[in-house]
This record gives C-alpha cells, structure tokens and sequence, in this order.
C-alpha cells in the first residue's frame, strides 16, 4: 500500500507543479488544487495506516491499547480540505474575474494595466 501511495503523491505534485507552470489561470488553479491533494495524501500516509483500530478507550481501560489510529492526521486533512476549498473558490472567482476584465485567460495579458 505505501508504495502505491507514495507513487500517487509524486503524481500529484507533479501534476501540480506542471499544471502551474503553464500560462493559464485555470491551469494554475487546477494545479494548487493537485498540490493541496498532494500534501493531504502525504499528511496521511506519514500519520500511520491502522485499519480497524478507533482511538477510544475501552471500558475499565484507562489508556488505548495499541495498534490504534491517530485521530491527528485525520483532523489536521479535514482542516486542510476545508482550507484548500475555501482557496479553490476563491482563485476560481478571481480568474472569473480576470477572464470577465481581460477576455483573456492568459497570463501574459496580466501584465499591463487597461486605460
């Protein structure tokens, strides 16, 4: 499994990096997005694969009895996820923007300003 994951995580980054080195606002977005999946799966894979394990502890116990998954990665992804939408939408609206002001998606057409 980690191998598989490991693969996937260099896919994306460089996916991402590729889609952001291109010369259109949509492909930048697309590739801050592979980016922020990127370094979920990497948060992910680094905080442990447990399966079947919940980190409660048991009746009469007073600590959790390992193996057991660390609830830390889980939180730190769903934040992230949270996080990398909230600047998903807001790149989307600024290259909306951008295309409405401009006619063009095209990153060499930023560079000066309309009289």
């Amino acid at each position: 499994m980690a191998p598989i994951l490991a693969i996937a995580i260099g896919a994306l980054f460089g996916t991402g990096l590729y889609l952001m080195l291109r010369r259109s606002l949509v492909k930048l977005v697309l590739g801050l997005s592979f980016l922020a999946h990127g370094a979920n799966l990497l948060i992910f894979g680094v905080g442990g694969l447990v399966e079947g394990h919940p980190p409660i502890v048991a009746e009469g116990e007073t600590v959790l009895v390992p193996p057991y998954a660390d609830p830390l990665p889980q939180a730190l992804i769903l934040t992230a996820i949270v996080i990398s939408f909230a600047v998903t939408a807001f790149a989307l609206v600024l290259v909306y923007r951008a295309r409405e002001s401009l006619g063009s998606d095209d990153l060499d057409d930023l560079g000066g300003t309309r009289t």
